[in-house]
């Protein structure tokens, strides 16, 4: 009890500064029978002589008071209830809004506050204070005091009644007292709170998040204050604080606690801050997905920042078409993808941008800045100028501005580490590339409890005649071609030998094993996904990529067949002799997997046993979630309940189902957070930095990677009473890793609490050290790098065969490059070796190109690449994955990416290409 009654203590005394603005002591007071009457009368006389917010804090002295009486907490949060306190209430039994939705309602009480003089005299008092009373946004209480003063003092001090008690309520009020005014007419208040005239007033309506009216006018505009609040809490103030003072630092703050609001306040402070001191500021916010620009620049930074400062964001999908450069100059915080200054401080000449440019930059999930990714590369041009820095100092020369850094991360993790001294040495050598002075962090008594968590654990199927008939195709392939795994069939151990099979068999180009084992790898993915979603779907999967590869060996008419070998044939012949068994063992539900029955009963517990349900289910792959919501919307017992289930996925193109756009993305988001949805199913996309409402329940459904993914999905379920299921097949493992990963959690808190104990001395002695061993590891690296493309082979030693059949296609002469990014075949004779298939789903680019088609080998129906029309040309562009590429006769079979190659190809002459264009069209004008 003693402990309880401390946490209790620690949480009122951590909102007491939101107390004194939510609690009416007169109406509280009489309601806790506990305090005296001569303290009763003490509080009184301080609400009376000085001000209702001193009597606040004397009513919370009195009341945190020890020793505590039994039922002292409940009494004190009965009374608040009762006495027309609810939302003090909540915050008391620490039932804290989103942050976001705090920050909204902040900015609403702020606006009232600033608009109340002019307000006073045209208040309906009598007919608002009743509409307000039946709408439920003041108290029995509250109503009767505001009658009371109307009828004693008049209209006036009635209307002032009236307006503080109703910022005093849960958020939501706001706009509930603007349906209170149009309800009652008041209709010269209606108008002066949105900004409209007689004309337009009863057409729009407040979108209250961010304060903005249907038309586009702002708060601003409409007659409210210059500039948004910003009110921190007392965990945040104290993470923010060293940051206020000019120095790095992370800030490391669980999912959900308001990180990015930290940051908004940090750059607002600093940009302030220069301002007052006649310099420029300049704010540059990293972010390692696109989706997450639009949703940084539209629901934090633009609507707090945009009275004072501007604020521009850039990505891929912007729609800007002035250069990275030009934005940097124009606009004081810009918010974009951290490879896009990464291209830009790499240009040279005057379009570039420098590190000096800038005063701040935010680091958005920055436990991302380690070798190798793209955060680091920025950083350690950080780190060698401020190391040059200090030379430049003592040789008493002008030193180059740096920027001040802020890194914001829910968990550093501890990088596989087993032991102690491991985890420590990583997230030290994460403030290291981030140069923190400090990684600052909650108390443990400052946040709420964990959710609930459970581990759902199924048997296995005892009969699975689906999954044996693929497990019989899949042997008749291994005896076709020779092979003999030595690993279970369906397991990610399989997979990973399948695709060594398959690299190595396009480097021997044996296609009689290199197309067996693209068929395995599928066949292996169908198994994983019977074991998860319904047979029905594991079907569909593979039926249909069998109806993908069958189309690739169709040519279009004027074209040459494409030939079909006896192992395509052979494939081909073995999915239609078992097809029709499995579509009907697909229709048998006797014979589905438990895990899927243990998921419907969980989603059904959660919706029946909760007042209002949200959740989210984490799922491995694209096509398990698109299955999963498909699913949950046609079964009847799901939607009885009320859920309404859809998916997000992610943008990247490495997989063959057809990627979310960020706008995509964007619209189910929007739909989960206004209650459209209540039932989110992703994959890993959801797990970091999507803002993402709060949830009661997670589900990883057989999903386990490393202890930042799970650190982050147990964030997402933030709301009062959550729950965390792990649901798993019995002996699969997954509950094994879900406990190593909750070790390195723990372990993770002890390194990050026994590093924040070191001497500053001490710690600052072990940054250096790991700083000067990164960059001379990343000399040392350059230096490899630069013998490397000293060696590298030119343009005309490199060679491109076809991945599918082994012919020969073209050699690095005959490709240029567009864009600094795409790499196009200009040879003439090249349009004779491919077919151009139509691209269904159009894609269109922010680089004035398009494409619709693609190209794929004329001999075996291998895709090559795409047609590009690059400002009204066409060319071939080339995806180096699907081919094998040879330095002097040695191939390289695992080529992914274009800048693995160390090969330096010449810019696409377009003058040329286009004077040849029109000459050719001139010649045959002339014929």
């Amino acid at each position: 009890m003693a402990s309880d009654d401390t946490e209790r203590v620690i949480v009122i005394e951590s909102v007491r500064q939101r107390l004194r603005h939510l609690i009416l002591v007169d109406q509280v007071l009489d309601l806790i029978h506990s305090i005296g009457n001569d303290q009763k009368e003490l509080i009184r006389n301080k609400a009376r002589n000085e001000s209702n917010t001193a009597a606040v804090d004397l009513l919370i002295n009195t009341v945190i008071k020890t020793p505590h009486h039994d039922g002292w907490f409940m009494e004190f949060v009965d009374a608040l209830k009762n006495g027309g306190c609810q939302h003090a209430a909540d915050y008391v039994e620490a039932k804290f809004p989103d942050p976001t939705e705090e920050a909204d309602n902040d900015a609403c009480v702020l606006f009232i506050q600033l608009m109340s003089p002019s307000l006073l005299d045209r208040l309906k008092t009598s007919d608002v204070c009743a509409h307000c009373f039946s709408e439920g946004i003041i108290s029995k209480e509250d109503k009767e005091n505001i009658e009371a003063e109307e009828k004693n003092s008049g209209n006036r001090k009635g209307a002032r009644a009236l307006l503080t008690r109703i910022v005093r309520g849960r958020p939501g009020w706001f706009s509930t007292f603007l349906k209170v005014l149009r309800d009652t007419e008041c209709w010269p208040v209606y108008y002066e709170l949105t900004g409209e005239t007689q004309d337009n007033g009863k057409e729009a309506v407040l979108c209250e998040p961010l304060l903005c009216f249907t038309d586009g006018t702002d708060m601003a505009a409409a007659g409210g204050p210059k500039r948004a609040d910003i009110v921190l809490r007392d965990y945040q103030m104290d993470a923010a604080r060293p940051a206020l003072e000019g120095k790095n630092i992370i800030v490391c703050l669980p999912t959900g606690s308001g990180k990015t609001r930290v940051a908004v306040y940090i750059t607002r402070e600093h940009l302030d801050s220069r301002r007052r001191e006649g310099r420029s500021g300049k704010v540059v916010v990293l972010v390692n997905k696109v989706p997450l620009v639009e949703q940084h620049f539209s629901t934090e930074f633009r609507p707090f920042l945009k009275h004072a400062y501007k604020v521009e964001r850039v990505s891929g999908d912007s729609p800007l078409k002035i250069s990275f450069t030009e934005i940097v100059k124009k606009n004081d915080v810009i918010i974009c993808t951290a490879q896009i200054l990464e291209n830009f401080l790499d240009n040279k000449d005057d379009e570039g941008v420098q590190l000096s440019d800038l005063t701040l930059i935010v680091i958005d999930e920055c436990h991302h800045t380690k070798k190798g990714e793209v955060y680091n590369h920025i950083m350690m041009r950080y780190l060698k100028q401020k190391h040059k820095n200090v030379q430049l100092k003592k040789e008493q020369k002008k030193t180059v501005p740096i920027p001040q850094i802020l890194g914001l991360t829910a968990s550093p993790g501890v990088g596989g580490a087993t032991k102690m001294d491991k985890a420590e040495e990583h997230i030290l050598q994460i403030c290291a590339n981030l140069d923190a002075y400090k990684i600052m962090t909650k108390d443990n008594g400052q946040h709420k409890k964990d959710p609930y968590k459970q581990i759902a654990s199924v048997e296995a199927r005892q009969e699975d005649p689906f999954g044996d008939v693929i497990k019989k195709i899949m042997n008749a392939i291994h005896i076709h071609a020779s092979l003999s795994p030595t690993c279970d069939l369906g397991s990610q151990n399989y997979e990973q030998w399948v695709v060594q099979k398959e690299r190595k068999a396009v480097k021997d180009e044996d296609h009689k094993v290199r197309v067996c084992v693209e068929h395995l790898r599928k066949y292996n993915e169908g198994l994983q996904l019977s074991n998860t979603i319904r047979m029905w779907d594991a079907f569909g999967f593979l039926n249909k990529y069998q109806e993908e590869e069958m189309k690739k060996k169709v040519a279009p008419e004027e074209d040459e067949p494409i030939q079909i070998t006896d192992t395509e044939r052979f494939l081909f012949n073995l999915f239609k002799e078992n097809k029709k068994e499995l579509q009907t063992l697909a229709g048998q539900p006797q014979f589905e997997n438990k895990s899927l029955s243990e998921l419907r009963r969980i989603i059904l517990h959660e919706f029946t046993s909760r007042d209002s349900a949200r959740g989210i289910i984490f799922t491995r792959t694209r096509c398990s979630a698109m299955a999963l919501s498909q699913w949950i919307q046609e079964n009847s017992k799901f939607s009885d309940v009320g859920v309404k289930a859809s998916y997000v996925i992610g943008g990247g193109d490495q997989s063959n189902v057809k990627p979310m756009t960020a706008a995509e993305q964007k619209d189910v988001l929007n739909k989960f957070r206004n209650g459209e949805v209540n039932l989110l199913i992703a994959t890993t996309v959801a797990e970091e930095g999507l803002d993402i409402p709060q949830c009661n329940f997670v589900i990883r459904y057989g999903l386990v990677t490393n202890e930042i993914a799970m650190i982050q999905a147990e964030g997402r379920a933030r709301a009062e009473d959550s729950s965390y299921t792990l649901v798993e097949v019995k002996g699969s493992a997954v509950a094994e890793k879900e406990s190593i990963n909750e070790y390195r959690k723990d372990m993770m808190s002890k390194a990050i609490a026994k590093i924040k104990s070191l001497s500053q001395d001490d710690y600052d002695k072990r940054i250096m050290t790991l700083q000067f061993q990164a960059i001379m590891e990343e000399r040392v690296r350059k230096t490899k790098k630069k013998q490397k493309d000293r060696k590298s082979s030119s343009p005309s030693e490199v060679k491109f065969t076809c991945r599918g059949c082994s012919s020969h296609v073209c050699n690095g002469d005959d490709i240029q490059i567009i864009e600094n990014m795409h790499r196009v075949n200009v040879s003439p004779h090249f349009g004779k070796l491919f077919i151009r298939k139509e691209n269904t789903s159009l894609q269109e680019r922010l680089l004035d190109y398009e494409t619709n088609v693609f190209i794929a080998c004329k001999i075996c129906g291998q895709r090559w690449g795409s047609m590009m029309l690059f400002h009204g040309l066409e060319f071939p562009c080339l995806h180096v994955k699907n081919f094998v590429v040879a330095y002097n006769g040695k191939k390289i079979s695992n080529c992914t990416r274009w800048n693995e190659l160390a090969i330096q190809f010449p810019a696409l002459d377009y003058v040329h290409h286009a004077s040849q264009v029109v000459q050719s069209s001139d010649d045959e004008d002339t014929q």
